[in-house]
C-alpha cells in the first residue's frame, strides 16, 4: 500500500523517490528528510512504483538477519536487482547498506546478504560498542555524495560494518568511490558504485549535512 507523503517544499518537477516500506523502523524519518532535500516521496513496497521511481531508498535498522527476513517478505532483493539491472539509482542507509554485501555475521548468526558487493559485515574491533554519535569521514575527491560537505560530521548508530572493500571496476561504470570512517577499526562509511550508493551513517539524523548529502544524491537522478 502506498503512502504519499506530500511534496513539501518540492515542486511538480522534483524527482520522485520511493522509500521501500518493508517494516524497518526508520522509514518515516528517511522520507521526511528526503522531502526536506527536495524530493516527492512515496512510502511503499508496490512493485510498479518501486520500478518507475526516479530513485529508491532502502533504509534499515536493527539486526542484519532481521532486515534480510523483512526484505525477503516483500521481495525487496528482486526489486532492488531489477532497478540496478536497468541502471536506476538505489540508495541504502545503515543496515540497508550492510545487506548489500555478501554476508553479515552478527551475534554468531551468519546470514546471506543481497550480494551486490563482495565482502562480510561483522563486528567492529573497538573499545566501545555500539559506535553511536557524530563522526567525520574520509571521502575521496571524486565523491558526488559528499560534494561540499566532506569536512562535516555525520550520525552513526551501529556495531557492525564492512571493514574492507574488494570490488574492482566493472564494465562501463567508473571506479567505485569509497568513503571511510574510523571507530576502533577503519570501516566503509559510504559507497558510490554506478547506480548503487549507500551510507553506513544516517543522513536523516545528520542535520543539515545529511540533508545536503541527500540533495547531492537527488541531483544525480
Amino acid at each position: 500500500m502506498s503512502a504519499p507523503l506530500g511534496a513539501g517544499p518540492s515542486g511538480a518537477g522534483a524527482p520522485r523517490v520511493v522509500v521501500l516500506d518493508y517494516g524497518s523502523g526508520n522509514v518515516h524519518s528517511a522520507a521526511k528528510a528526503l522531502e526536506a532535500a527536495g524530493a516527492r516521496v512515496d512510502l511503499t513496497a508496490d512493485s510498479a512504483k518501486v520500478r518507475d521511481a526516479d530513485g529508491l531508498v532502502v533504509p534499515g535498522v536493527g539486526a542484519f538477519d532481521a532486515v534480510m527476513r523483512q526484505l525477503t517478505a516483500v521481495r525487496g532483493g528482486e526489486k532492488i536487482e531489477r532497478r540496478l539491472a536497468g541502471g536506476r539509482p538505489v540508495l541504502g542507509i545503515c543496515v540497508g547498506m550492510q545487506v548489500l554485501f555478501e554476508r553479515g555475521i552478527e551475534r554468531g548468526i551468519d546470514t546471506e546478504g543481497l550480494g551486490e558487493w563482495p565482502g562480510v559485515v561483522d563486528e567492529l574491533d573497538a573499545p566501545v560498542l555500539p559506535h553511536m554519535g557524530w563522526n567525520t569521514v574520509e571521502a575521496p575527491p571524486e565523491s558526488l555524495l559528499f560534494r561540499g560537505i566532506s569536512d562535516e560530521r555525520f550520525y552513526f548508530v551501529h556495531s557492525n560494518a564492512a571493514r574492507s572493500w574488494t570490488l574492482d571496476p566493472i564494465g562501463a561504470f567508473a571506479h567505485p568511490a569509497v568513503t571511510w570512517a574510523r571507530h576502533g577499526d577503519r570501516f566503509v562509511a559510504a559507497v558510490e558504485n554506478g547506480p548503487l550508493s549507500a551510507t553506513q551513517f544516517h543522513p536523516e539524523k545528520s542535520g543539515a549535512p545529511g540533508i545536503q548529502l541527500l540533495r547531492n544524491w537527488l541531483s544525480t537522478l
